[in-house]
């Protein structure tokens, strides 16, 4: 069992070991759970390169050398960014760590000068739309032409 006290969120490179490893997982479950899969290199930036200080930012939970759950923070360089790759571990699911992975892109985007947020996700994970929501996200249009997304996120940093 893993004790939520000793998850620590670490700042790094999208391309580190940790980050790397959470990404190939995240990836792996979109495969499974969409209909039609999953193939990175259809979305937008799909190598994460503005995940990177100072445009954006890179989080990783960690537990005892264990990663468990990434999310990054997409800059584009105009007030605004957007969150990407939110993901858990199935086996640290429930312990609060989305949230936590979520709050430390706000304090992270707040630092960057970031005003507006926003995110999108796919209706085949419902889980990820009824976190958004209760951490205050408003749905929205469209905002961009992934191929995956059919929900739409905003939000404003206070």
């Amino acid at each position: 069992m893993i004790d939520p006290n000793s998850v620590s969120l670490v700042q790094c490179d999208p391309r580190d070991d940790a980050a790397v490893w959470c990404l190939g997982q995240y990836y792996a479950e979109l495969e499974r759970r969409f209909d039609r899969g999953f193939d990175v290199n259809l979305s937008r930036d799909p190598e994460a390169s503005d995940m990177i200080h100072p445009k954006g930012a890179f989080f990783v939970a960690m537990s005892d050398g264990q990663a468990l759950g990434c999310v990054g923070l997409k800059g584009w360089g105009d007030g605004q960014a957007e969150i990407k790759r939110l993901w858990v571990s199935e086996a640290a699911r429930g312990l609060g760590l989305a949230t936590r992975l979520m709050e430390r892109c706000d304090a992270a985007a707040r630092d960057l000068g970031i005003k507006v947020l926003r995110l999108d996700t796919n209706s085949a994970l419902p889980e990820a739309a009824r976190l958004y929501e209760k951490l205050g996200w408003v749905e929205i249009e469209r905002f961009n032409d992934d191929p995956y997304p059919d929900l739409f996120f905003e939000k404003w940093v206070v």
